[in-house]
């Protein structure tokens, strides 16, 4: 005898989906929940749970996709010269992560951290002016000419010599072996490239009038030495190059120079330069000489011989105010002497009514310049006592580019 289901569905429905499919009485249940079926929990009917693991809304085993942002935060914080670039994209996509569930918080923290750093290394740098040092670098770098920026007064080797284009050059001491040695640099004003001839022009101009100023005495400079400079070439004033550094350099192939050069208030005394003074202005207005024979052109001549006469004046009356050391005072007496017999020589010429009479005071006047009495007064002061070798046309001057 069996007992009537109570009134109403003979079956009840499961909240959690479908009513279950009829089936014959004592067949298994599908027990608690059926196949396919969503499980109970806060859920809706038909919402998918959370799974074993994964976050909401991504089914389980799907791939998870890499925060582009943090991605970008690592590379910044990577690159230490935008220390700061890392920073606010690192802490951005560590905050999308926590929402989204993307990968890639590792690499965020890591910009973030390494942002961090670089600030912290930057503001060291700019407090102690490492970083002025790091960016001027880097722009003679870019140049291609970093090592090519000399000072008056720089010796160096050149490993490609100082003929020719030159790349590269190697700092070392005046004192040993060495390819040049700066006297001057002169600055071009800017603009366009002005071009290779009008550059040789101005090193030419500047750097012969500046040579004297630096080594003022032209006994000490050896036969063999010449005056070289490096110039901006086309490629490198693009990058604001405009200096012309003038030097010197032994005018024969592979030989160098040895010791320094420099003669001016840095390395003399004050009698040493009040006499090379006096002997740096009769060599000046020596070297104006016309380039035409006394034959061919009398009066350039004769109107050269009385400036050179006026020049001696002023230069003997210097000579006689300076207050020398007892050593000196009679041999720089005997100078002034002969300079005295030259000044009358060189009046006389200025008067010559012919170039033969030119010629015979022209000739005593020169003796009376450079002659024993001269090497006398450079011997008490310590000077170089050995007359230089006049007439170098065959020795070179040449130019380097940059």
């Amino acid at each position: 005898m069996s007992t009537p289901p109570p009134p109403g569905d003979r079956q009840p429905r499961d909240p959690y989906g479908p009513p279950p499919a009829t089936r014959p009485q004592g067949a298994p249940g599908p027990g608690p929940y059926a196949r396919g079926a969503p499980g109970p929990g806060p859920y809706a009917q038909g919402a998918p749970g959370p799974g074993p693991c994964g976050p909401v809304g991504r089914p389980y085993g799907a791939p998870v996709s890499v925060n582009a942002l943090a991605v970008a935060a690592l590379v910044l914080g990577v690159l230490c010269f935008l220390p700061a670039a890392g920073l606010v994209p690192g802490l951005i996509a560590l905050r999308q992560i926590r929402r989204s569930g993307q990968s890639g918080r590792g690499m965020a923290t890591a910009g973030v951290v390494l942002s961090a750093a670089g600030i912290a290394l930057w503001a060291v740098a700019l407090s102690t002016g490492a970083a002025s040092t790091a960016w001027e670098g880097l722009k003679d770098g870019a140049r291609g000419n970093e090592s090519l920026s000399l000072h008056k007064g720089d010796c160096f080797d050149a490993p490609g010599g100082l003929e020719g284009d030159t790349y590269d050059v190697d700092r070392v001491p005046c004192g040993g072996r060495h390819d040049g040695e700066v006297f001057a640099v002169v600055t071009l004003p800017g603009g366009a490239f002005p071009g290779d001839t009008r550059i040789t022009d101005v090193a030419d101009e500047k750097c012969y009038a500046l040579k004297d100023q630096y080594a003022m005495d032209t006994w000490a400079m050896p036969a063999d030495v010449g005056v070289y400079y490096l110039m901006p070439s086309r490629e490198s004033w693009r990058y604001g190059d405009r200096a012309i550094t003038c030097l010197f350099g032994n005018t024969e192939e592979g030989a160098g120079l040895t010791g320094s050069l420099r003669g001016d208030p840095t390395t003399l005394d004050p009698d040493q330069m009040a006499f090379l003074s006096a002997a740096g202005a009769l060599d000046t207005a020596l070297a104006d000489e016309p380039g035409k024979t006394p034959e061919d052109d009398l009066a350039a001549h004769r109107v050269w011989a009385t400036e050179v006469h006026d020049v001696l004046g002023e230069q003997i009356e210097a000579l006689r105010g300076h207050s020398w050391p007892a050593g000196a005072r009679t041999p720089v007496a005997r100078l002034v002497a002969n300079l005295e017999d030259a000044r009358a020589e060189w009046r006389k010429a200025g008067t010559a009514g012919d170039a033969e009479t030119y010629h015979a005071h022209y000739d005593k006047a020169y003796g009376s310049v450079d002659g024993p009495a001269t090497v006398t007064a450079r011997k008490a002061l310590g000077l170089a006592t050995t007359p230089p070798v006049l007439g170098r046309e065959g020795k070179k001057d040449s130019a380097a580019q940059v």
